[in-house]
């Protein structure tokens, strides 16, 4: 669970500070800037993963496009000036993992800080493009007695924080960052703290962060910092992949584009521990159930058939005309919909789940539905989590009056582009992410907060509206 981001020189994103709850609903105008918070989230997960520059390639550029020059990736991308960015993460962590080995692992602390300093060299010699290079990198702990300054979201602490925060830790952090002879030297140190000498590598020529290259249950708190960030992903669901079907031998975990989706759903259908007692129709029963909350839907039943000549896995559903119809025959809506349906019964599905726009494909009758599901999808911090209360986060941004509306004023952050100072002193736009007044982000006083006149836009019906309510 991602708790608080930090971000200065990604992209526009200039000294923000964002504070994180179980839900987080995002709204704005185009080109605020607000969808790059979410490129900066899916950036430090492809950091925990792949190298530097393989994780510069697979994060979106201005349009939506992937690029090739990491230098878009910075504010001030492709002027002469010095090329920084810095990112910080305070983030729950999972109490129990494994390596890449499958052995088992736990961390010795779960609340964790993630700081991290790129860089940009240009190219030298035959190279075409310049490439990322790793300035600092540090993972520091957060006791339990500084909890309640870090975790102000509204929570249950005898059920919530004390399920999720443990252990503690004085001393050293787990990774370090020190300069000798003017280049940073980045060590490893052990989880038991002062035991053990730190195991120091030179960053100026790594090509990729120290998080990514843990693999062992030897590093376990690092392991389970590097377990969460590969757990948060940008849900962007795709009509053709949520059509297709499964072949046998295909992953059955659904993908960030909705690929797998039957198999997905196949697998929670038919493992014992998640469809209860090993009753395949309780599970399809569930998501029948709620995909039926779509007016206009009239939802029968729905399954998985799996065909042994074709060795394929394909979605039914069953109207209640009793029209059986394939999952390449329905509403791009509508899969959407089926899709976040299956991912709520998926208890394994957990970390981060960043959604842009959920309200698109959805007719206006049907955004409430949605929006309910949204909220369901992520953990309650007023429960304990587990089986049935899944440790999974989300974050939707939007530009849906209706959303804004649905949505309880905790939630709610708007998106603003606001006067930010660069660090050569000039001024510039930058993303600003204001709480509403009176919440329990405001409380933190980094964002004037705004009140309900300064969203009038989300409240009342637009100027020129031809199409009125009439009362008699």
């Amino acid at each position: 669970m991602l708790t608080r981001l930090e971000v200065d020189g990604f992209k526009n994103l200039l000294g923000l500070r964002v504070n994180l709850g179980a839900f987080t609903c995002i709204a704005g105008e185009n080109g605020t800037g607000k969808s790059n918070l979410f490129d900066v989230i899916h950036f430090l997960s492809l950091l925990s993963d792949t190298p530097m520059m393989d994780a510069a390639q697979a994060v979106r550029r201005t349009g939506g496009e992937r690029g090739s020059d990491p230098r878009d990736l910075f504010w001030n991308g492709y002027s002469p000036d010095t090329h920084r960015m810095f990112i910080a993460a305070e983030m729950l962590v999972p109490a129990k993992i494994e390596d890449d080995f499958g052995r088992p692992a736990k961390p010795t602390i779960s609340f964790l800080r993630y700081e991290l300093e790129i860089g940009y060299r240009p190219p030298t010699g035959i190279e075409r493009i310049g490439r990322l290079t790793l300035l600092a990198e540090r993972l520091t702990h957060i006791n339990q007695s500084q909890a309640t300054e870090h975790l102000r979201f509204p929570h249950s602490a005898k059920h919530f924080r004390r399920a999720v925060v443990f252990g503690r830790r004085s001393g050293a952090a787990f990774i370090s960052t020190s300069v000798e002879n003017g280049e940073p030297i980045i060590s490893i140190h052990q989880d038991g703290g002062s035991r053990g000498q730190p195991r120091p590598a030179a960053a100026s020529r790594a090509p990729a962060t120290v998080v990514s290259t843990v693999t062992g249950s030897d590093d376990p708190t690092i392991l389970a910092a590097r377990r969460e960030m590969q757990s948060w992903r940008l849900l962007a669901l795709e009509p053709s992949a949520l059509r297709a079907s499964d072949r046998y031998v295909d992953p059955r975990v659904m993908g960030s584009d909705g690929r797998h989706l039957p198999g997905a759903l196949y697998r929670i259908a038919t493992t014992e521990e998640l469809s209860g007692h090993g009753d395949p129709q309780r599970v399809y029963a569930q998501v029948a159930s709620r995909l039926a909350e779509l007016a206009g839907l009239r939802v029968r039943d729905l399954l998985v058939q799996a065909d042994d000549v074709r060795e394929l896995l394909t979605v039914y559903m069953k109207e209640s005309t009793g029209l059986r119809l394939p999952a390449r025959s329905l509403s791009e809506g509508t899969l959407r919909f089926l899709a976040l349906c299956v991912l709520l019964e998926d208890p394994s599905a957990s970390g981060v789940i960043c959604m842009e726009e959920p309200e698109n494909g959805i007719h206006p009758g049907n955004i409430a539905a949605m929006v309910r599901l949204v909220q369901d999808l992520a953990v309650d911090p007023q429960l304990e989590p587990g089986y049935d209360n899944p440790f999974r986060q989300v974050i939707v941004n939007t530009h849906s009056p209706a959303i804004v509306q649905m949505v309880e004023n905790n939630d709610l952050l708007f998106a603003v582009a606001g006067p930010r100072k660069t660090p050569d002193g000039t001024v510039t736009r930058a993303l600003r992410l204001r709480p509403l007044a009176g919440t329990w982000r405001a409380d933190f006083r980094e964002e004037t907060p705004v009140t309900r006149p300064d969203i009038l836009p989300y409240l009342t019906t637009p100027p020129g509206a031809q199409l009125r309510l009439e009362l008699a």
